[in-house]
């Protein structure tokens, strides 16, 4: 059984939507499951599950596009080994990409590969350039947002407001609330 699968980031993003199912459809997916849900949000894709959850031996996931699927080769990864476990195979079709096949995984891998060597080689050059803005003094480095805070965590801790209503009045997070108290009472003999 060939299982569809189509998301949008947005609601505004209907066309779209429907260009997908309509993809879909026309590659023979005889079940598609659809969510507007951002790929940050890999928890909230519920609809991303259920399909998962539905493949079964020889059936294949067909998505239209990579990035639809994944956020990330390592996102992809994981969902291709949970397919895999399952007896499955995934379909890419702008890259005509069927995993199902030697040639498929190969270009798979080898795209993976490739998409790796460039966020290293991109983290790389981030450090360099990192450590030559603070050789020149104009790299300072991101300024504490709740150190800034902490006399109002103190006080408010005080009044026995609890840490994570600090943490939301403030726009800081839990741990950091939590950090500065311990702190405090690292502090006091």
């Amino acid at each position: 059984m060939l299982i569809g699968y189509a998301r949008t980031s947005t609601l505004d993003q209907t066309a779209g939507l429907e260009a997908q199912q309509r993809d879909l459809t026309g590659a023979g997916c005889e079940r598609t499951y659809v969510e507007q849900v951002s790929s940050v949000d890999v928890g909230d894709r519920l609809e991303l599950a259920r399909a998962l959850d539905n493949l079964r031996a020889g059936d294949a996931l067909v998505v239209t596009k990579l990035d639809r699927l994944a956020r990330s080769m390592t996102h992809l990864m994981e969902l291709l080994r949970l397919i895999e476990a399952k007896g499955a195979t995934l379909r890419i079709l702008t890259m005509n990409l069927d995993t199902g096949t030697p040639t498929g995984r190969l270009m798979l891998n080898v795209l993976g590969s490739v998409a790796q060597f460039e966020r290293e080689i991109m983290l790389e050059r981030q450090r360099e350039g990192i450590a030559k803005a603070k050789a020149a003094g104009k790299y300072k480095g991101r300024a504490p947002t709740a150190r800034a805070k902490e006399g109002q965590v103190v006080s408010m801790a005080a009044t026995g407001i609890s840490l994570s209503e600090i943490a939301r009045q403030l726009g800081i997070g839990k741990a950091s609330v939590h950090r500065i108290l311990k702190g405090q009472q690292a502090a006091e003999p």
